[in-house]
């Protein structure tokens, strides 16, 4: 036998690896690979929180982290309802306005909201005026507590919760009070905000009657118009006695910077109402160089208690002022408009040829005040 054949003999004899321990093999290496296998897997987990992101699109499986919040303070709180409340406010403005951005703004609260009280009052005389019911369209009435603006919504169709800035008028604020001189300060700062949003407005207490169009009587070279209890004659003279129940103001970079002075100014005048204060600083040094052109309103168009328009013919407001009391008010204003329902009454040429006054102020005449 030579060598080779001795060599075939035994690979035929015995194979090198065995059928059985072929098959021990086999088992080694797949428990080997399903280990490796968890090994890598536990890894990935660790590493990734979602193992198929490298698999799939990056927008369907990323989910940003949601931003830690900022540590609470009163002043982020207030400032962020008053960011939400602004821009509720801007969607009624929005609403509410008229080509030029321009809105009709008045305050409600509980007291003059009551059935037959001020508010009906009010919203009576546009639709009796001489054509004013199309105003309403443009009125926005600004709601200091809940149940003015539940009456609101069931009277007028633009109304703000005032509540949503983070101010609350609640409880009843008597004239002179803090919580009075806060609620007017708060207009100021309002009115400023509006501004600020690019609006135009005519402010007007819910106790003035509007019976014509004043847009025809205001001045056209003007950014800010107010009222007046007692006129000299001369509608740039700042002796004119100012009512700040009425105001139209144009927004504009005089405008908003006044507004703004005008709100930091009562803490140089501290315990006294807006309309003094704005007495005060009508002649400020600030207020020329700014340039804002100021005008004061004729009483022969923009009247009041204090000083009634003395021809119905001309008039366009008349305002509760000069009267203290809610029942003084309701009552001359009630009679008020009696006199303006008799006058339209009457034949045109006699209108024209026999002007017609007043015949209030009555319960208002006799009560103490001297602005509201």
């Amino acid at each position: 036998m030579t060598m080779s054949n001795s060599a075939e003999s035994l690979n035929e004899d015995k194979p090198l690896i065995s059928g059985n321990n072929n098959h021990v093999v086999r088992r080694v290496v797949k428990v080997t690979l399903l280990f490796m296998g968890i090994a890598v897997l536990a890894f990935v987990i660790h590493n990734n929180a979602n193992p198929f992101a490298s698999f799939l699109p990056t927008s369907y499986y990323f989910h940003p982290p949601a931003p830690a919040p900022p540590p609470f303070s009163a002043a982020s709180a207030s400032s962020s309802s008053s960011e939400v409340g602004d821009l509720m406010l801007d969607g009624v403005l929005k609403n509410a306005s008229m080509k030029d951005r321009t809105v009709i703004l008045t305050t409600l609260n509980d007291a003059w909201a009551e059935p037959n009280s001020v508010l009906d009052l009010f919203l009576h005389s546009f639709r009796i005026g001489n054509q004013t019911q199309w105003l309403l369209n443009h009125l926005v009435i600004i709601c200091l507590d809940d149940k003015a603006y539940a009456r609101c919504l069931a009277s007028h169709p633009h109304c703000y919760d005032l509540r949503s800035r983070g101010d609350n008028f609640t409880n009843e604020a008597f004239f002179m009070t803090p919580n009075y001189l806060k609620m007017m300060w708060t207009r100021i700062d309002l009115l400023a905000s509006i501004l600020q949003m690019g609006y135009n407005f005519v402010f007007t207490d819910a106790d003035v009657m509007w019976f014509r169009d004043p847009f025809q009587r205001f001045h056209s070279n003007a950014d800010f118009q107010i009222a007046c209890d007692r006129y000299v004659g001369n509608p740039d003279d700042v002796n004119n006695n100012p009512n700040g129940g009425f105001t139209y103001v144009i927004s504009n970079n005089r405008t908003i910077p006044f507004y703004k002075f005008w709100y930091k100014s009562r803490e140089d005048y501290k315990g006294m109402h807006d309309q003094d204060v704005f007495n005060e600083i009508k002649s400020h040094p600030f207020i020329k160089k700014i340039g804002i052109r100021m005008k004061f309103l004729d009483t022969a168009y923009f009247g009041g208690f204090c000083e009634p328009s003395k021809d119905l013919n001309l008039v366009c407001t008349m305002h509760a002022n000069c009267c203290i009391g809610q029942p003084n008010k309701v009552h001359d204003l009630k009679i008020l408009l009696e006199d303006w329902i008799k006058f339209t009454s009457l034949p045109a040429t006699t209108r024209a040829s026999s002007p017609s006054s007043w015949t209030v102020p009555d319960y208002c005449r006799t009560s103490f005040g001297h602005h509201k």
